[in-house]
């Protein structure tokens, strides 16, 4: 995936495709600043996801929107905003799942694939007519 508008910087070497969600009510401002040479900013509305290609180095900085200014809410390092594609994204690990290095947690966690009859008898309530 390439950022049309931000190329990355060429001499890094490693980058990472990632994913934020902005799970709150208000606007966000999505901001990379420790990397130099390359800009990164991009406002996500409230349930929006942005996915973009980041330095693995890189901090995501997370402004939230109030009246007339923004307020710095959060910092997130890329590495844990990561999502795994095995074969192109390399995180120093030949495992199908990316496991965060604080944590020491899967980031994303197995989906449930357990494969079984799901379907019920449907029970529809009864209506009768009082006179």
């Amino acid at each position: 995936m390439a950022q049309i508008l931000d190329p990355l910087p060429p001499e890094q070497s490693g980058k990472i495709l990632c994913c934020y969600m902005n799970a709150t009510s208000k606007i966000q401002v999505a901001r990379i600043t420790n990397i130099p040479n390359w800009y990164f900013e991009r406002v996500v509305f409230p349930g929006q996801r942005l996915v973009f290609e980041a330095p693995l180095e890189a901090q995501m900085e997370i402004h939230t929107g109030m009246m007339a200014s923004a307020i710095l809410s959060d910092t997130i390092p890329c590495v844990r905003l990561a999502i795994n594609e095995p074969g192109t994204y390399e995180l120093g690990s030949n495992s199908e799942v990316a496991i965060d290095s604080i944590n020491k947690k899967p980031m994303v966690q197995p989906i449930n694939t357990k494969i079984e009859d799901t379907t019920k008898p449907l029970t529809i309530a009864g209506l009768a007519s009082v006179d």
